[in-house]
């Protein structure tokens, strides 16, 4: 056999075994790989990146739900992928997982002054994007990779759903006001509405924001506070979760008497219900113990938040 044909099918063969990420072929958007893939938008005149995790056992031949997951500053979608642990959940549970990358800014930061980091466009409270800056549309560039999503893979679209982790928390919450009518539920992590306001959703969705008791102090830093004072926690609004939970009340028609469960050696929960009768759009929030700035994987943090966030989120599905 001529050499440069032996060449080219040991090409083909690894190309075959390589588990490696697969960019998208635009000529035909129904390309792609079990495992990781790499996408690209243009939103706003400006290239977009979004990673997808097929899982093996992935056909297309049924509607599948997706979870997207957001990183927080300085992050990426890749990051997320690797160690967040919703691929994991993917292939576990045969959903598609979606990892998508906000882009860079000058931003001023509170602690740390003017800085170029990558951020969402979400609700800047305690840190500003530069005079400079043009913030893009993050709205409409996460409506976009669902468009094509659906375009590429046979998505539920009943069952999509968005988890994000500190500025991709504070995206979370933008997103539970500005896409809640593409959104099952949302999953808000160490990051979310930090004023005390009122927004009109487009549509009351249920909504989660979990965080650690070692987040409070300034750089999202300890001291602790005990899960034991959760009342406080929720009632003085020198804490985050009693101006989160106000903004959610105010926002998503909940009453403002919250059910207490779990353990305070572990993890507490506060549930709001919601005032309408038969609605589904309670608000929880999740406070852990021994956690401080970072989503917990099992690695970083004994609880593994994924599976856990996926055993909640799954429950619902759009009217």
């Amino acid at each position: 056999m001529h050499l440069s044909r032996i060449t080219s099918l040991l090409l083909v063969v690894l190309v075959v075994l390589n588990p490696a990420c697969k960019d998208n072929d635009p000529a035909n958007p129904d390309t792609f790989a079990k495992g990781q893939n790499r996408f690209t938008l243009t939103v706003e005149s400006t290239e977009r990146e979004y990673y997808v995790h097929v899982p093996e056992s992935y056909t297309g031949d049924t509607a599948t739900a997706v979870v997207f997951m957001l990183h927080g500053t300085s992050g990426n979608g890749l990051d997320m992928w690797i160690r967040s642990g919703w691929k994991e959940v993917g292939e576990a549970e045969n959903i598609l997982t979606v990892y998508p990358s906000s882009l860079r800014y000058c931003i001023i930061d509170p602690v740390d002054g003017q800085k170029n980091t990558t951020k969402w466009n979400s609700q800047p409270v305690e840190w500003q994007f530069c005079q400079s800056e043009t913030p893009r549309d993050d709205v409409r560039f996460l409506s976009e990779v669902i468009a094509d999503l659906k375009d590429r893979f046979h998505v539920d679209a009943k069952r999509i759903y968005l988890v994000g982790f500190s500025n991709g928390g504070q995206m979370a919450a933008k997103c539970s006001i500005e896409m809640s009518d593409q959104l099952a539920a949302i999953v808000e992590n160490a990051g979310s509405f930090y004023r005390d306001t009122t927004f009109v959703p487009k549509r009351k969705l249920p909504t989660t924001f979990q965080l650690g008791n070692e987040d409070y102090g300034p750089g999202n830093t300890g001291p602790a506070v005990s899960l034991s004072l959760i009342d406080t926690v929720l009632h003085n609004p020198d804490y985050k979760p009693a101006r989160v939970a106000s903004t959610h009340i105010k926002s998503f028609g909940l009453s403002p008497d919250y059910i207490v469960t779990g353990d305070t050696n572990t993890a507490i929960i506060a549930t709001y219900p919601s005032l309408t009768q038969g609605s589904v759009n309670d608000y929880r929030f999740v406070f852990v113990k021994g956690l401080a700035h970072s989503y917990p994987n099992g690695t970083n943090h004994w609880m593994v938040a994924a599976p856990l966030h996926w055993n909640w989120l799954k429950q619902f599905s759009l009217p």
